[in-house]
C-alpha cells in the first residue's frame, strides 16, 4: 500500500483527500501576521508591523503546485536596496543587487514580475529607484554608472548620466518640477562626485549640489535621498553620519544628526524618507532601526532593531513612505521589504520635547 501511494499522482487523489490536503495546506500557507507595535507599552503604539515582502506568494499566495508539493526553487529577493511605491500603492518597485534585476511585487495583478533583466539592455550593480509621474522606473545603475530607465512594462527607454555621473547610487523624482536627484556617491579619489547631480526627465544636467567636505552643505559618501510634498530634498550624508536638507532650488537650509551611540546619533546611515506630517524617517544600518525625527531634527521614537523576527531588521538600507503613511524598509540580510504602517498619529504629535541626544537639529 505504502509503495501504491508513493506512485499515485495528484491528479489521482480521491476528491475528499484533494480537499483535506487544499484545506491543510491553505493552513499552513497563511500563517496569522504577529501584532508587533513600537514603542512598547503603556506608550501608545504608533507603528505597527504589517507583513514582509519576499516572493511572490507574499502578494497572491502560494500556487496549487507550491500548496500541493512546495517550491524548490521561488524567485525571491536575496539582497534588496532601494524601493519604491507607485501613486496607487498598487505596486512595489525593490532593487535587488545580487539579482541585479527590480522587483515588481503587484498588488492589483496578484503577481511578481521583473525588470531590469533584459538581454540586451541588463542592469549590472543596481542601487536605487525612483517612479516619475507616468510610472517610468529610473534605476541608478553603478555598474554602468548610469541611470537606467524603464516603462512600467520593463521596457527599456533610455539611459541618463553617461560620462557625468561616477557611482550613482540613491534616486528621487521631484514629478511636479520634473527634475531627477542622483546621488554620486564616488569614490576616494574622485572629487567630483561626492554631490548631489539634478537632471530634467530627459536627461539634460541641470545642476550640481554640494561637494566634498563636512561643511554646511557639503558630502562625504552621500547614499540615499528623498523629497517631501514641498520639495526639499533630503540627503543621507553617510560617513559625516547627519541629515542635510536643501531647498527645491538646491540652497543648504539646514542639518541634524551625528556620530555616536546615544538616541539619536547615527552609526550607519542609509536611507531617508518624509512622512505626511514631515516627519524624517533615517534607517540606520549598524544598528538596524528605523529612527524618526520632527522638522527641528528633535528625535521622537525609534522603531524595529536586530533580527530575523517579523518586523525586525538586518542590515536595512533603503526606506519609502506612500501617501497613507505606510513604510517599507528594505531589509537587507534578511532578504525581505518589512511593512510598517504609522498609526494613532497627528501632526501635534509631532511637536514634541527633545529626548536624551535627541537634541540635533541646526540651522533652524
Amino acid at each position: 500500500m505504502r509503495a501504491v501511494q508513493r506512485q499515485t499522482s495528484v491528479g489521482q487523489l480521491p476528491t475528499a483527500l484533494i480537499a483535506v490536503a487544499l484545506s491543510l495546506a491553505g493552513c499552513a500557507a497563511t500563517p496569522k501576521v504577529p501584532d508587533v507595535f513600537w514603542p512598547d507599552p503603556p506608550d501608545k503604539p504608533r507603528i505597527k508591523f504589517v507583513q514582509s515582502l519576499a516572493s511572490g506568494s507574499d502578494v497572491a499566495g502560494p500556487s496549487f503546485r507550491e500548496r500541493m508539493v512546495g517550491n524548490d526553487n521561488p524567485l525571491a529577493l536575496s539582497q534588496p536596496m532601494g524601493v519604491a511605491v507607485s501613486e496607487d500603492r498598487q505596486r512595489v518597485y525593490v532593487v535587488d543587487r545580487a539579482w541585479n534585476y527590480v522587483f515588481v511585487f503587484d498588488f492589483k495583478a496578484g503577481g511578481l514580475r521583473t525588470i531590469g533583466n533584459q538581454e540586451r539592455f541588463p542592469l549590472e550593480l543596481p542601487v536605487g529607484v525612483a517612479l516619475d509621474g507616468q510610472e517610468n522606473v529610473y534605476v541608478s545603475d553603478t555598474g554602468t554608472r548610469t541611470v537606467r530607465v524603464y516603462d512600467r512594462d520593463g521596457k527599456f527607454l533610455r539611459g541618463i548620466g553617461k560620462g557625468l555621473l561616477v557611482r550613482p547610487t540613491g534616486v528621487a523624482i521631484d514629478a511636479t518640477r520634473g527634475r531627477l536627484y542622483v546621488v554620486d556617491t564616488g569614490q576616494n579619489d574622485t572629487p567630483e562626485a561626492h554631490r548631489v547631480k539634478v537632471f530634467n526627465l530627459d536627461g539634460a544636467l541641470l545642476q550640481e549640489i554640494g561637494r566634498r567636505g563636512d561643511g554646511d552643505g557639503e558630502f562625504n559618501f552621500p547614499t540615499l535621498a528623498s523629497l517631501d510634498a514641498q520639495g526639499r530634498l533630503y540627503v543621507v550624508d553617510s560617513v559625516n553620519n547627519r541629515i542635510e536638507v536643501f531647498d527645491p532650488d538646491g540652497k543648504f537650509l539646514w542639518k541634524f544628526g551625528r556620530s555616536g551611540d546615544r538616541l539619536g546619533d547615527f552609526a550607519r546611515p542609509k536611507g531617508v524618507a518624509v512622512d505626511g506630517f514631515g516627519n524624517i524617517y533615517v534607517v540606520d544600518s549598524r544598528w538596524s532601526n528605523v529612527q524618526i525625527f520632527n522638522q527641528q531634527g528633535h528625535l521622537l521614537m525609534i522603531f524595529a532593531g536586530v533580527g530575523t523576527y517579523p518586523g525586525l531588521l538586518m542590515n536595512p538600507t533603503a526606506i519609502a513612505i506612500d501617501r497613507d503613511n505606510k513604510i517599507y524598509v528594505s531589509d537587507t540580510l534578511g532578504k525581505r521589504v518589512s511593512v510598517y504602517q504609522l498609526i494613532n498619529t497627528s501632526a501635534d504629535d509631532s511637536i514634541g520635547a527633545p529626548q536624551s541626544g535627541g537634541e540635533t537639529g541646526e540651522g533652524r
